[in-house]
């Protein structure tokens, strides 16, 4: 677990690593008070290795250091360290970033200790990963809020991670709709509206439009229920009803829905619960994307949800490499896994190690109001990197994908062609320009001739399935 600097806390009193207690020394100051000064910073790097990345680097303080002070000049010292893993290695701890390329959400990270010697800022690869992990929106249990439906659950601590943990996915997805890939929590309020507005959407309360307590209304079918854990095929499934509902729900009151993109469920047989390689159909996403634009022939954003079963008691080994290669996917969201019965929010790797948000911190319930721009949003960033080997994840899991529009979905289904190449026959999942029909899929005019190459939409759930094919068992 590697910490991170957190935003807008002071620094603490008792670490001589962060730079903002570093007191300032006169050209009068003794040998005897540098060698103090060393020891203890030694003494704390070896009492606490992961107060190096935990310190925060508070501008105002960070002007009143003189560039001679004994203390600043150890803690830029033991930074540059840090930031190369030497560091690492030299204490023995395991998990923290090794100087390997990470990549987080599509986008990669040079963290090589070559590069960050060469520059003239060792920290700017590291600096630059850690700020966009913290502005990744962060949701976790959360207690005290009103009770769930006609339950008297008013927490979802020790059962909610796997719907936390898809609020978290689709929290990135709408970040990245409305204010892009590069968006980074600003320092600074007031914030934008698009921020606020989506942090109300993940509210606790049925006011709320993603809220818990809907969640678990829209997948009753599926099995949600407040107090019961949930895999990930019914997770997305209860997506797929929820945003249906709501956008009927705004369509009716105001013309509008308030989930701006096409939502594809992509699964491989009927309960999703048999394993199989699903099948992305492009003709399917063009009809989702033409029924979320009212019959308009413009392609609209859509969300891909793809839920996996990778094995049987543990994930197939053959399936780690494509796993990981999903997450350089420009068009990545991540990754609804974790241990067994313990779901998590995988958003990078590197090397073997998964990248994770944890929802496992139990925090207060908080209601952010829609037009609040000095709200206190801290419970929803996190500062902390934790990481897992990828062959320990659960083989029960669901990858998430979002496309802006027609050409960054035509860049999807490339990439994932390409994977399908070097799967050796066993890929995630697989890319085709329409279903096979069935045998009631058959028009009369199409049962012969090129009837082949058409498909019945009718015949479909709105997720891309006919409940009809068989699939191969992993």
């Amino acid at each position: 677990m590697t910490s991170l600097p957190g935003r807008g806390v002071s620094p603490s009193s008792s670490d001589p690593l962060c730079e903002g207690n570093a007191a300032p020394s006169s050209s009068s100051s003794s040998g005897q008070d540098l060698k103090q000064s060393k020891n203890s910073i030694l003494s704390c790097v070896f009492s606490s290795p992961f107060s190096i990345f935990e310190a925060h680097q508070d501008s105002s303080a960070n002007r009143s250091l003189k560039p001679h002070s004994g203390s600043y000049a150890w803690s830029r010292f033991l930074r540059r360290i840090a930031c190369t893993g030497s560091m690492w290695r030299f204490l023995g701890a395991s998990k923290a970033l090794t100087s390997s390329d990470v990549w987080f959400l599509g986008k990669c990270y040079k963290l090589s200790s070559e590069e960050l010697s060469n520059s003239s800022d060792c920290e700017s690869g590291n600096a630059a990963f850690l700020e966009d992990f913290s502005s990744r929106i962060w949701i976790t249990y959360r207690k005290g809020f009103d009770a769930i439906s006609d339950s008297k659950y008013t927490s979802d601590v020790n059962w909610g991670c796997m719907v936390r943990s898809s609020q978290m996915l689709v929290a990135q997805a709408l970040i990245f709709h409305h204010l892009g890939r590069s968006w980074r929590k600003p320092s600074q309020k007031p914030y934008s509206p698009e921020y606020i507005g989506i942090l109300h959407m993940f509210g606790d309360s049925e006011a709320c439009a993603f809220s818990i307590h809907n969640l678990l209304q829209a997948g009753k079918s599926y099995g949600l229920a407040a107090g019961s854990w949930v895999g990930p095929y019914a997770m997305c499934r209860a997506w797929q009803t929820l945003v249906c509902t709501n956008r009927e729900h705004h369509e009716a009151v105001d013309g509008n829905g308030n989930f701006p993109m096409a939502l594809y469920v992509v699964s491989g047989d009927e309960d999703g619960e048999r394993g199989g390689a699903p099948v992305v159909c492009i003709d399917v996403a063009a009809q989702l994307c033409c029924d979320f634009n009212k019959n308009q022939s413009t392609w609209s954003p859509i969300l891909l949800l793809v839920p996996l079963v990778l094995g049987l008691d543990k994930l197939n080994p053959r399936y780690i490499p494509l796993l990981k290669e999903t997450l350089t996917f420009p068009q990545s969201l991540g990754i609804l896994g974790g241990k067994p019965g313990t779901s998590t929010y995988i958003a990078g790797v590197q090397d073997d190690r998964a990248l994770y948000l944890d929802p496992h911190e139990v925090q207060l319930a908080v209601d952010i109001a829609a037009d609040n721009l000095e709200a206190d949003t801290s419970s929803y960033h996190c500062s902390t990197v934790r990481d897992l080997a990828l062959d320990l994840i659960d083989p029960s899991l669901a990858i998430g994908f979002y496309c802006r529009d027609k050409d960054d979905f035509d860049d999807f289904c490339s990439r994932a062609s390409e994977l399908v190449d070097k799967a050796n026959g066993a890929p995630l999942f697989t890319v085709v320009q329409s279903v096979q029909p069935s045998k009631q899929m058959y028009n009369e005019e199409s049962s012969s001739g090129d009837g082949m190459d058409s498909i019945n939409v009718e015949g479909l759930d709105g997720s891309g399935e006919t409940g009809e094919e068989e699939w191969q068992i992993l």
